[in-house]
Formats: C-alpha cells, sequence, structure tokens
C-alpha cells in the first residue's frame, strides 16, 4: 500500500496538485468518482469491465490520498474496521442474510 501511494503523491505532485487536495475537496472527489462508478451500472447488468475498473482505481486513488492528508494508513484503518464490523456481524447471525447489525 505503501508503494500505491507513494505513486499517487509523486504522481500529483509533478502536477501541483496537492494544493487542491485538503480533505473536503478529496470526500467530494470521492463521492463524485463513486457516482461515476455506479453510473456504469446504470439501467442494466451490462457493464463495461474496463470502464469499471478505471472509475473503481479512481475511487481507490481519492481515498488513498484522503488517508495521506489525514496521516492515517490504509491497511490499518480498513482491518480495525472490519475487527469492529466483525464483532456487529457475528457469522452464526449474519452468515447468508444482508439484515442490518441491530435487527440481527
Amino acid at each position: 500500500m505503501e508503494e500505491v501511494t507513494k505513486a499517487i503523491k509523486d504522481f500529483n505532485s509533478e502536477r501541483d496538485w496537492d494544493q487542491f487536495h485538503s480533505p473536503e475537496n478529496l470526500a467530494k472527489s470521492i463521492s463524485i468518482e463513486a457516482g461515476e462508478l455506479l453510473e456504469c451500472f446504470q439501467w442494466n447488468n451490462n457493464y463495461d469491465e474496463d470502464e469499471v475498473k478505471e472509475e473503481l482505481a479512481d475511487v481507490f486513488n481519492y481515498c488513498f490520498l484522503m488517508a495521506d492528508k489525514l496521516g492515517v494508513n490504509p491497511k490499518e484503518i480498513i482491518l480495525e474496521k472490519l475487527e469492529k464490523t466483525r464483532k456487529k456481524y457475528p457469522v452464526e447471525k449474519a452468515k447468508g442474510v444482508s439484515t442490518k447489525y441491530t435487527k440481527l
């Protein structure tokens, strides 16, 4: 993950784009790119895999930039959140169902 973050930061540094990457702007960009990803699936199940991968990469890029900007480690926060979620959704109650944890 460090290699990915460095590559993204180098790309942006070469273009002097860090000045535009406040946490607020990055959050907006994540949402915008997530909307573009969702648009790939609008109206039918026939989607262009290459287009989906590009939009997903855009979402990841902004997420990695935001993590860096906030000084958090993506791997650590993902694993911490997964552990919290594991407690909310124990296998014996959640396996095979999409019910919210408050209703399990």
